[in-house]
């Protein structure tokens, strides 16, 4: 048996959002093929490692130079000769672009493992536009990665025009889950503070909550509805959270308004919602709302991202410009008002979910991927579920 794939990852943040659970299962999924070096540049946010299976190979160093601050030579130059120890680097995000940077500036000729970079979107500060700066590097750095790995159309587009990247070094590989485990009935319990009331309908979304998010633009839409019997949950965490409730308790309406905190593992919970909803005003690929399709349930969202053609065509008439709180509002109670609607949209959601969004299909497009950057010397391949 050969030793196992030696992987440094470099996150912008290690908290347990929609990228991270993805770079999580995948980690679960190799198994003790490889091990893992994990590294941030925000070394206090690391609350995905309580997802990793506790027989993954995985490090947390204290020692790995800075994946933030100033972009002097010397650090970049440490970024580069700490990557040598490594087969496969994966840098992941603006935040952690200085590893691609590092590479670049210092790869050639020394001996460096490749790099894969993954885009999954955008923060706040690049979601009304690109920053010409952050282009530029991404033009240079992104030329010294084996691949760039986005999850949407819309982003691929960005790398190929404003990125300047060719077809040929980007790989765009759709999220997933597993599907299967949504289709269960939520549990008892699982939404602390949460249980259902007779009659009552309930508008989920779970999201990390931040400016980008724009849940305050979700509870202003909740607050307009005239459909009264309803309550709005937030699961999340994030600098975000006192102004959700702020807007909540301007409108009048925290007393209908839920907000647990971060919960891992949506599939024990997410059931538990009648709508889904997704305020944003950027996204790419959302896997929270893979999550609430495989559960059955229909969607409220913004038009931005692939969100379009994420969803069944069934639930594209509940899909709003994002700064059309009224039509948000409108959609919300089209749906309070219609069991029936929404029972069949959330059946062709979960149809589409599990025709298109199966995390086994993601899986073997990651391995192969990997494998391929590494060569023959490794066999990268997912074990049994």
């Amino acid at each position: 048996m050969s030793a196992p794939l030696r992987i440094l990852h470099a996150h912008s943040t290690f908290s347990l959002g929609g990228k991270e659970a993805r770079a999580v299962r995948l980690m679960n999924a190799f198994g003790d093929a490889a091990r893992h070096t994990i590294i941030s540049s925000m070394p206090g946010q690391m609350s995905a490692r309580g997802a990793i299976d506790h027989d993954i190979d995985v490090a947390f160093p204290d020692d790995a130079p800075p994946l933030a601050g100033r972009p002097g030579l010397r650090r970049l130059f440490a970024l580069a000769r700490y990557m040598k120890g490594f087969d496969l680097v994966l840098s992941y995000n603006w935040g952690a672009f200085d590893a691609v940077m590092a590479r670049y500036l210092f790869g050639k000729g020394r001996g460096l493992p490749p790099l894969i970079h993954h885009e999954d979107g955008f923060n706040e500060d690049e979601a009304e536009g690109l920053k010409t700066r952050r282009n530029l590097y991404r033009r240079l750095g992104l030329s010294a990665a084996y691949r760039l790995v986005v999850p949407s159309r819309r982003l691929e587009g960005i790398a190929r025009t404003a990125w300047g990247q060719p077809a040929a070094r980007i790989a765009r590989i759709a999220n997933g889950i597993p599907v299967a485990r949504f289709a269960h009935a939520p549990e008892e319990g699982a939404i602390p503070g949460f249980t259902p009331r007779p009659g009552e309908i309930v508008i989920g979304t779970v999201a990390g909550l931040r400016a980008v998010k724009n849940l305050p633009r979700l509870v202003r839409a909740f607050a307009a509805m005239k459909t009264m019997n309803t309550r709005l949950v937030i699961v999340g965490e994030g600098p975000e959270c006192e102004r959700i409730a702020a807007e909540a308790r301007r409108l009048g309406v925290a007393d209908r308004v839920l907000l647990p905190g971060f919960l891992a593992d949506p599939a024990r919970y997410i059931g538990a919602f009648d709508i889904f909803a997704l305020s944003s005003d950027s996204e790419q690929f959302p896997i929270s709302l893979i999550e609430a399709m495989a559960a059955g349930l229909p969607a409220v969202a913004t038009t931005v991202g692939d969100i379009a053609d994420m969803v069944a065509g069934d639930n594209q008439p509940l899909l709003v410009a994002p700064a059309d709180e009224a039509a948000f509002t409108a959609a919300l109670d089209s749906l309070a008002q219609r069991p029936d609607l929404r029972r069949a949209i959330g059946r062709a959601n979960r149809e589409k979910a599990a025709s298109d969004y199966e995390e086994n299909r993601m899986i073997a497009c990651y391995a192969a991927l990997y494998g391929e950057a590494v060569g023959d010397r490794w066999a990268l391949r997912p074990r049994a579920a």
